[in-house]
């Protein structure tokens, strides 16, 4: 959580400061960082020095984020300079695959602090590979406006908070596990309200800024163009649909079914395996088609993968239909994570391309706030109102059990869990095999209502993807 918050905040100043500095001195220097939060990780003696270690990778990442995307406008051009945007556009993936497959491997057998091992090795080779890259001197001139990056730093971070426990919390009304309320009133709403208005507000100061011919932290001339106000629409919206899959499947292979981490990067793994592959290989095509035809094929196929995937997936992921399933939406998300950045990238001039970078970056912390908040919102809530309609429904389940295990109010357990939970109360063995077979019932189709929402958000998102260029590679202008 710490590590998300600190990118969130920072990545718009952290572009500022990559134009000021020069890029290849400060993506030195944020390796370095990184490593260190490495070391502090692997030898934190208290959580709170795990915690701060967080903090520090995440103020590192915040940098790297805009970094990457200057650096490949500086040494690349061309079909090239389109490989590696589309090679960046899947490192999110194949960050997720290994993620999962190592760190759940390791975390499983081992224990958490050799993951950071990894890193650390990591981080020392990417330093010295840095030292291939075409030096730049920086901008002198370039200043990093404070007000601005306040107001938005503060406006992520309260989004964020706001979205992601909206669950924990409470939707509108403050649960006992809120830290504080308002009149009964849960913070997660009011923080998300406080977020929007801290963007207005940024939006505002940095619109007056510009026209005072004063330097914005972020030039808002690289969203003038609908079509790439498109492409960050597209993005967002695939993103979010990214997070909400990554949240839910994992949520019911370790929590409903009570696996271990090594089952679940099992199970991710043809999906992100996927995605890594197709974001790679996407570019190949952007020769025979517009970014308009791609985007519009690519959601076809996340939302006819996402229809299917409510019809044939059960409580068991490893069935051939739900692997089909992930890997076509995983075809379709790889698709156009890569093509709608490379629509930013290509539309603006080299030195904005760290602009281009924090929008991204940015686009992408909040899409992955809210997916993961609405969907696991929306989920509990669909649960709670099928398990409450089945018990009243169901004549072997009498309400004096229900309000032992508080049945109206339940969340995602493992069919364990609730036997154990059901063995503390007065419930017969029948009692406790038919509140077992509810919850199972009411968990599949939760799920399958789930997957038929996310299908219906990415057939509207052909709205925004049908306003992308209709251009290909040998029409686009020389903006660079």
């Amino acid at each position: 959580m710490v590590y998300g918050l600190a990118v969130a905040a920072l990545v718009m100043t952290g572009a500022k400061l990559g134009q000021r500095v020069g890029w290849v001195l400060v993506f030195r220097i944020v390796v370095v960082i990184f490593a260190a939060s490495s070391l502090m990780m692997i030898f934190s003696p208290t959580v709170e020095w795990a915690i701060a270690g967080q903090v520090l990778a995440g103020a590192a990442a915040a940098i790297i984020v805009p970094a990457l995307v200057a650096l490949i406008a500086e040494n690349y051009i061309g079909t090239q300079q389109a490989t590696a945007v589309g090679t960046l556009g899947s490192a999110r993936a194949f960050s997720g695959l290994s993620a999962f497959l190592i760190g759940g491997t390791l975390g499983t057998f081992v224990g958490w602090r050799p993951i950071f091992m990894i890193t650390l090795g990591i981080a020392v080779a990417v330093f010295a590979l840095s030292f291939k890259l075409r030096s730049d001197k920086g901008q002198k001139d370039v200043t990093i406006d404070v007000v601005a990056s306040v107001l938005i730093g503060a406006a992520i971070v309260s989004l964020t908070l706001g979205f992601n426990n909206l669950n924990g919390w409470g939707m509108l009304m403050a649960s006992p596990d809120a830290p504080f309320s308002l009149v009964g009133v849960s913070p997660a709403p009011m923080l998300i309200v406080l977020g929007i208005v801290l963007g207005q507000a940024f939006f505002m100061w940095t619109r007056r800024r510009t026209k005072r011919g004063e330097v914005p932290l972020v030039d808002l001339s690289v969203l003038r163009k609908p079509t790439e106000r498109a492409a960050v629409y597209a993005m967002f919206t695939i993103v979010a649909m990214e997070a909400a899959v990554n949240f839910t499947v994992p949520t019911y292979i370790q929590i409903v079914q009570g696996r271990t981490p090594f089952d679940t990067s099992l199970a991710m793994m043809p999906f992100n395996l996927t995605v890594f592959v197709t974001a790679t290989l996407i570019v190949r095509l952007y020769r025979h088609f517009t970014p308009r035809t791609i985007a519009l094929m690519a959601f076809g196929l996340t939302t006819v993968s996402l229809v299917w995937l409510s019809i044939v997936v059960t409580n068991n992921w490893e069935t051939l239909p739900t692997i089909i399933g992930l890997i076509v939406f995983g075809i379709g998300q790889g698709s156009l994570v890569t093509l709608v950045f490379n629509v930013l990238v290509t539309a603006v001039p080299k030195r904005l391309a760290g602009d281009v970078g924090s929008i991204r970056g940015t686009t992408q912390n909040l899409a992955s706030a809210l997916g993961t908040a609405v969907v696991g919102a929306v989920l509990v809530t669909v649960l709670s109102f099928g398990v409450t309609q089945s018990v009243e429904a169901h004549p072997e389940l009498p309400q004096e059990l229900a309000a032992q295990v508080d049945l109206d109010n339940i969340n995602f357990v493992s069919n364990q869990d609730l036997r154990d939970t059901l063995e503390e109360t007065t419930a017969t063995p029948e009692q406790i095999e038919a509140a077992v077979s509810l919850n199972e019932e009411a968990r599949l189709s939760t799920l399958r209502i789930g997957f038929l929402i996310l299908a219906g958000v990415s057939a509207i998102a052909a709205i925004p993807a049908s306003r992308l260029p209709r251009y290909r590679p040998g029409d686009i202008p020389a903006t660079n």
